[in-house]
């Protein structure tokens, strides 16, 4: 086999939820320009098509604008990607919330919206999926599930964004349970978990990039190159025989850090 062949995703199709910004879309564009035909989901259904629009200058994506923060929501994208599609050979589980307050005043919708988006919605649109990516799998090509972690589902921060850490080890050993079960149906199931990008999200990363690098062993904030790198490895051949894993792209911070 080529090398080229081994990161190829030609002929796959692929299903990013948050996919119209920061990490999910820095997913998509890797995705896009491998070959797949990418879905991009987002809350924002301007957003998602301004973003479906720019990729689709490189290869083939579509906006399935779609709030999955409920079971209903992952149900009705579920619905849509069907109406396109009869099967799915990717999908990577990437849109999240984060909310950050005092201990003492942590509100418990703050609790609810986090561990429902970082949690509930990657294992209810999983299973909404699993019969087209079932469907799509085979010994020879598995389907791929890549739940988008963090490294603060690994090790603390400073920050006091306690559903947050919560959430996301709670979807590391989630995506460990999920592959026991669905490696059965050939369906392999991964997670990253990005360090510093610069995001909505991360805004210390975007925002004070220097700063941040700083205290990054490699000395620098992740590129799109290492976000798409990393999910078009675990997405291809390439990564076929990596199951429950979770790769940390954190330029060294979770296992290179020194006291």
């Amino acid at each position: 086999m080529l090398m080229q062949d081994l990161f190829s995703l030609e002929g796959r199709v692929a299903l990013v939820t948050g996919g119209s910004r920061g990490i999910g879309k820095m997913i998509a564009t890797g995705f896009v320009e491998q070959g797949a035909t990418v879905f991009i989901s987002s809350r924002s259904a301007e957003d998602c098509q301004k973003t479906a629009d720019e990729l689709s200058a490189l290869g083939a994506c579509t906006a399935l604008p779609c709030d999955i923060s409920t079971v209903d929501g992952c149900q009705s994208l579920a619905q849509q990607l069907r109406e396109r599609t009869p099967t799915l050979d990717v999908l990577v589980n990437n849109a999240g919330a984060a909310w950050g307050a005092p201990f003492d005043e942590f509100p418990e919708h703050g609790w609810d919206k986090v561990m429902n988006l970082n949690v509930r919605s990657p294992f209810f649109l999983t299973q909404a999926l699993h019969g087209m990516l079932r469907d799509a799998a085979s010994a020879e090509k598995p389907a791929k599930v890549i739940n988008i972690v963090s490294i603060d589902g690994i090790k603390n921060n400073a920050l006091e964004t306690y559903s947050y850490h919560a959430s996301k080890a709670a979807l590391i050993h989630l995506t460990r349970r999920l592959a026991a079960q669905l490696v059965r149906d050939k369906i392999v199931v991964t997670a990253i978990a990005p360090g510093p990008f610069a995001s909505k999200m991360n805004r210390a990363a975007r925002d004070h990039a220097d700063q941040v690098a700083a205290h990054t062993p490699l000395r620098r904030i992740g590129t799109a190159e290492d976000m798409a790198g990393a999910a078009v490895y675990l997405a291809s051949r390439a990564g076929d025989y990596v199951v429950g894993e979770t790769i940390s792209v954190d330029g060294g911070i979770v296992h290179a850090s020194l006291p």
